[in-house]
This record gives C-alpha cells, sequence and structure tokens, in this order.
C-alpha cells in the first residue's frame, strides 16, 4: 500500500486548478497560486514525481466519436486466487473497449466499463472476446442509459 504524500495548503491549491485545467501555463498556473514560475513548476514537477499527479489526459465526448453504448459488467471467476485474479486482468489489458476494470468485494469479482459503437458491437466483443476467457464463470451487463456526473475531480481536503 502506497503512503500519503503531505500536502500543504499550496499544493492542494495546485491540484484543484490542474484538475480543472491541465492545460493552464505555469505562469497562469503561478498568478493564481501567488508565486513565482520558478517554484511553481518545482512543485508540480515534485507532484509529477512523487506520483501524486499521475497523467494528463484530454476527455472525449463518446458519442461524437461513434461510442454510442456504455455499459458496466459485473464479472465473477471461477476461483478466487491470485493466479485467476492475474490472468483474468491480463487478458482484459488487451481489450480497448474496456476502458475501466475494478476489483471489488461483493457478489462479483470485478467491474468493467466498457464502450462500444452500437448494441451489435457489444453483443459480439461480449460474445467472442469477453465471455470466451476461460475463467470467467458468470457476467451480468448493465447499459449506462444516462450520466448525470462523470467528474474526475478528486476532492481534496
Amino acid at each position: 500500500m502506497k503512503r500519503n504524500i503531505k500536502l500543504d495548503a499550496t499544493d492542494r491549491k495546485i491540484l484543484e486548478i490542474l484538475q480543472k485545467n491541465a492545460k493552464i501555463t505555469n505562469a497562469q498556473l503561478s498568478q493564481e497560486i501567488g508565486l513565482s514560475p520558478a517554484p511553481t513548476l518545482e512543485r508540480v514537477k515534485k507532484l509529477e514525481n512523487s506520483g501524486v499527479i499521475q497523467s494528463y489526459h484530454a476527455k472525449l465526448d463518446a458519442n461524437k466519436i461513434g461510442l454510442g453504448v456504455s455499459t458496466f459488467v459485473m464479472v465473477s471467476l471461477k476461483g478466487h486466487n491470485k493466479e485467476n485474479i492475474e490472468r483474468f486482468v491480463s487478458r482484459i489489458e488487451s481489450i480497448p473497449e474496456i476502458v475501466e476494470c475494478h476489483h471489488v468485494t461483493g457478489s462479483g469479482d470485478f467491474i468493467l466499463k466498457i464502450v462500444a459503437e452500437d448494441i451489435s458491437s457489444y453483443q459480439m466483443l461480449m460474445l467472442e472476446t469477453v465471455s470466451n476467457i476461460d475463467i470467467v464463470d458468470n457476467m451480468q451487463s448493465m447499459v449506462i442509459l444516462s450520466t448525470f456526473k462523470d467528474s474526475k475531480v478528486m476532492p481534496l481536503k
């Protein structure tokens, strides 16, 4: 388990700003937090190097790029051992339509978020790829009808 990184008020402010606008220039960021550009850049680099900031991404509109169907799929494996978990994760890492994979407690072992062009593409993916993973025991699909909140912003105390 990773240890928590000590963050002061300035670090938290930097993180709040970058989560909302990762394209902000260092000069603009330094103005907003009240430091000169050099120490601001040093703090951002420290946050990146420590792993607090993992990456920067462009958020895409799935519908506008032809991915009209999103689902959550609860997956149960045939065995709950480390080898099966590693085999499953290894197999799904190579499937680009699976955009999230979470190991969970409860009635299933994993929750996957899957995006596809349409229902027939989704069905084909499930029948020909995901269900053919030999250690998959059971799957339950939930089609996402509407999304009312999809924030990637982490709350900072």
